[in-house]
């Protein structure tokens, strides 16, 4: 895998999105920029464990500035991951197939365990 000076993480949360930028210099990461919105995409879970239509409008409507500010990044340069909501929504995958389009970065579901470790 090609080395990047500055990488991004985006995390789609079950209460907030964030994104943090950082430059890697000599094995050490610097902040350059952060972003956190609470959308509580858990809360936004129906009965029939599907997220809402209001939720994801507001999820998507984050996704498209978090987007803005990784305008120009390279695809290996992002690593963008969901977590429990994602795991567990009936609708996971029709949303995530929208929430890819719109920040134009593949988005990982990922396990407990990673989720932990992370």
């Amino acid at each position: 895998m090609p080395r990047h000076d500055t990488l991004a993480a985006v995390d789609l949360g079950s209460n907030s999105f964030h994104l943090e930028i950082g430059r890697v210099v000599d094995g050490q990461i610097y902040p350059l920029d952060a972003v956190r919105e609470v959308i509580r995409l858990g809360a936004g879970l129906t009965a029939e464990k599907r997220i809402d239509r209001a939720t994801q409008a507001r999820a998507l409507e984050s996704l498209a500035k978090i987007a803005e500010r990784l305008r120009g990044f390279p695809r290996q340069a992002v690593r963008a991951v969901g977590t429990n909501t994602l795991r567990v929504a009936k609708n996971a995958p029709q949303f995530l197939r929208e929430a890819r389009q719109v920040l134009g970065f593949p988005i990982e579901v990922i396990s407990g365990r990673e989720e932990a470790r992370l």
